[in-house]
């Protein structure tokens, strides 16, 4: 199966010993594009380093996330933004909101959020957007996201059908992990809600990997196992499907 994995972290510590094993790994499941996310300055200028060993195939993105949001500068963190721009980043984040864990609070989250945002539109790049537990906040970022031109990707989605919608509503796209394999996951409707131009694929690694393979380390070429488990949601053939995601990814992330 063809796939592109819109997200995941190989600049983490976790690969520290193996990224490039892994991701010659992923090429060999399939794998046509991986966007390697910087989630903090620190983060993107090593996927930076990556995605320069792997030009046309590895892609990378810098931005901070919301656990992140409290140490956010305005000249410091734009300044970071803009360069990694200039070193061909593909899209602003992972940023976002995040009311699961007491890290940082919600003023301080859409402080880092907004001027990320308002730094995406002047670079004409794409958002990653980080989204739990905070629906109606995000709902009202999406719909400011809307009026401004700003595009995106709801990254990892596990929300509700109203979020999705929004978003679609917005011009965004919807991305599903290897959560969707759980056993918990109950909602097949809601992979069949988004349209297939919208739809895009995930690891998360090394976070979230899909059954089989739940509570090891996760990686790019397990992406494959979440487009079967999406195909199969969908009643369409993964192969077909599967090369339709990798065009959503080159056009939201405008790919070569």
């Amino acid at each position: 199966m063809m796939f592109a994995d819109s997200h995941v972290h190989l600049a983490d510590a976790a690969f520290a010993e193996d990224a490039d094993a892994a991701i010659e790994r992923a090429r060999a499941a399939g794998a046509r594009a991986l966007v390697c996310i910087g989630e903090s300055p620190a983060a993107a200028r090593r996927a930076q380093a990556i995605a320069a060993r792997y030009p046309g195939f590895v892609f990378h993105t810098c931005g901070v996330h919301p656990h992140d949001a409290n140490d956010w500068d305005d000249v410091r963190d734009a300044e970071a933004i803009r360069e990694a721009v200039g070193l061909g980043a593909v899209a602003v984040g992972e940023c976002g909101l995040d009311n699961h864990y007491d890290h940082v609070p919600m003023a301080a989250q859409r402080r880092a959020l907004d001027a990320q945002m308002a730094i995406a539109a002047e670079l004409d790049r794409p958002i990653v957007l980080h989204t739990r537990e905070a629906e109606d906040e995000t709902v009202a970022v999406l719909r400011l996201a809307a009026s401004a031109g700003i595009r995106g990707v709801l990254h990892c989605f596990t929300g509700s059908h109203r979020l999705a919608e929004v978003g679609l509503e917005a011009g965004w796209y919807v991305s599903f992990s290897g959560i969707i394999t759980f056993k918990k996951w109950t909602d097949d409707a809601l992979l069949r809600l988004v349209p297939e131009d919208r739809l895009l694929i995930e690891s998360d690694a090394p976070y979230l990997a899909p059954v089989p393979h739940r509570g090891k380390r996760n990686e790019s070429a397990f992406v494959a196992l979440t487009l079967a488990r999406i195909a199969a949601a969908r009643d369409t053939d993964p192969d077909r499907l599967g090369e339709a995601l990798v065009r959503n990814t080159q056009r939201l992330f405008a790919l070569p």
